[in-house]
Parts: C-alpha cells; sequence; structure tokens
C-alpha cells in the first residue's frame, strides 16, 4: 500500500514537472508578443504624446498584464525616485532584476538592454527608429520561440509522464 502511495507519488511529480517546463515554452512567446505591443505603446506615446518618458512608462505599465507590467513601473519608479536614475539605468536595473520571474530567455533580455541605451538620451526621430528595432528584433525571437513551442511543448509534457514511470518501475 504505501509502495503504491509512493508510486502514485513519484509519477504525479515527475508529470508536473513536465508540465510545468511544458507551460514555460508556452508562456514565452505571449510574454514576447506583450512586450512588444507594450513597446508598440511605448512608440505612439513618443511619437503623438509627447508625455515624458516616466509618465508614457507607468501608463505603459498600468495597461499591460504581469510580467511586463512590472518591468514597466518599475522603469519608472526608479526614474521618478530620489536617485535620479537615467532611462538607460532604469530599464537596465529593472530587466535585471525581474528577468528571472519571466519567461524570457536572455536574448530578450538582450533586445531590451540594447534599447536601453539608446531611451531617453536622443531626439524623438531617433528613440522611434531604435524602438522599431527592437520590436523586429522581438517579433524574430517570437517566432522562434513559437517554433520552440511547437517542437517541445508536447515532448515535455509526455516525457514528464515517461520519466514518472521510468522511476516507478526501477524501483519496484
Amino acid at each position: 500500500m504505501v509502495k503504491m502511495f509512493g508510486a502514485a507519488l513519484v509519477l504525479l511529480a515527475a508529470t508536473l514537472a513536465g508540465w510545468l517546463q511544458a507551460r514555460q515554452f508556452a508562456a514565452r512567446p505571449n510574454q514576447i508578443r506583450r512586450l512588444i505591443l507594450a513597446l508598440k505603446r511605448l512608440e505612439t506615446e513618443i511619437m503623438y504624446g509627447f508625455t515624458p518618458l516616466p509618465d508614457a512608462m507607468r501608463r505603459i505599465g498600468e495597461q499591460a498584464q504581469e510580467p511586463i507590467k512590472s518591468l514597466f513601473i518599475r522603469t519608472a519608479d526608479n526614474m521618478d525616485s530620489k536617485q535620479q536614475w537615467t532611462a538607460q539605468q532604469s530599464l537596465e536595473h529593472a530587466a535585471m532584476k525581474l528577468w528571472g520571474n519571466t519567461a524570457m530567455k536572455g536574448s530578450e533580455q538582450e533586445v531590451i538592454r540594447q534599447l536601453s541605451y539608446t531611451l531617453g538620451t536622443s531626439d524623438r526621430q531617433d528613440q522611434l527608429g531604435h524602438l522599431a528595432t527592437a520590436v523586429r528584433q522581438l517579433e524574430s525571437e517570437e517566432s522562434a520561440a513559437r517554433e520552440d513551442q511547437a517542437r517541445y511543448e508536447k515532448m515535455y509534457r509526455s516525457l514528464g509522464l515517461l520519466c514518472g514511470a521510468f522511476i516507478v518501475i526501477l524501483f519496484y
């Protein structure tokens, strides 16, 4: 009886681990898409809104879902704080601190880091160009993430169950 209960727990744990990994593959393209939409909103704010950058970041953060929301709001908080950080320092710090809460990889973080170097330091047209470049790079990352999702999501779900079954068989 105890053996059966232990076997069921091992099988359940391995299956859940596989499902969690598969969920990461499913979440990554969705988070990249939300980041792209947030950057496009920032582009609109810069082009038409003439909104100060901290206010624009906060407004976009309030409209976004987690984890993108935290990224933009933390950036706005850093620019508004007593520290008076630049847009580069604020965005880079927020990305560094909060990236672990996302399903996105280092390549997307690098795009945001590169964008931070030019955000708030040049004229409106130059910033719009850099935002458009960042959006294009993220769109290519999104398509790669969708390919990874199609390739690996189902595999990890099955692999979790099969590994659990294998472990149970080994112990029996």
